[in-house]
């Protein structure tokens, strides 16, 4: 019996504790807003990307049109190693609006899962381009294996980073270079070999003309004939 008087008091103090400490509890933090450096960050080995997201706040960019729309967008990311290959000075070669093109590159203005590569309909519109004309890239499929052709070069999709049905991220083993910053130019055109100079007419004896010795001929005759006339008219007196 006082016993059962002891343990009801205890019981009673435990669970007022108990309630008290369930209170303090703070509840889980909600999922914060799509954020698609904190993304990369946690992939890692995308450290030159997200340099560039920053510096031409395109990852800004990503993250409010994710956050205040329901348009989808697919995002290729090349890996610090495909950077690595670009000859150098190529990214320091950019102006500032060829930075920001080659970034939006690199990103399309619809949700892509990687079933629906197979069905894209070529050329595909990607942010740098207002039309498929602009910036466009070329995706094809060989089984599993996804291919998307620059015009200038031609890169893998490696493997999905991130998606949530509104952004999907895939990595990419190199730098998409766009055909519009990075194409051969064309040869500039030979120029042309001037012609020769024909010479003048008056360098060469003129067509039927008397050439220099028949003039000297006719003028010997022409004497010759001034001085017999002479004779004949001497000749004349004379008689």
């Amino acid at each position: 019996m006082n016993h059962s008087l002891f343990s009801l008091p205890l019981a009673i103090l435990l669970f007022i504790q108990c309630t008290t400490t369930l209170a303090q509890s703070p509840a889980p933090a909600p999922a914060g807003p799509t954020n698609i450096t904190k993304i990369l960050e946690k992939a890692g080995q995308f450290t030159t990307l997200i340099r560039l997201y920053k510096i031409t706040q395109v990852g800004d960019q990503i993250n409010t049109q994710l956050n205040n729309s329901n348009q989808g967008l697919t995002v290729f990311a090349p890996t610090d190693n495909a950077f690595s290959t670009l000859p150098a000075g190529t990214l320091n070669s950019l102006s500032d609006q060829q930075k920001v093109s080659l970034v939006q590159f690199h990103i399309l203005p619809t949700f892509l899962s990687t079933s629906q590569f197979q069905t894209v309909s070529n050329p595909v519109r990607t942010q740098a381009g207002d039309s498929a004309g602009s910036f466009p890239l070329n995706v094809t499929t060989s089984g599993n294996s996804v291919n998307i052709s620059t015009g200038v070069d031609e890169a893998t999709v490696a493997n999905t980073i991130y998606t949530d049905n509104q952004l999907a991220v895939y990595q990419v083993d190199k730098v998409l270079l766009p055909l519009s910053l990075f194409g051969t130019p064309a040869p500039a055109a030979a120029p042309v070999a001037p012609k020769a100079k024909k010479k003048k007419a008056a360098d060469s004896p003129a067509a039927g003309g008397d050439s220099p010795v028949d003039a000297s001929s006719a003028v010997v005759s022409r004497l010759h004939g001034v001085v017999g006339f002479g004779v004949a008219v001497l000749a004349t007196f004379c008689l």
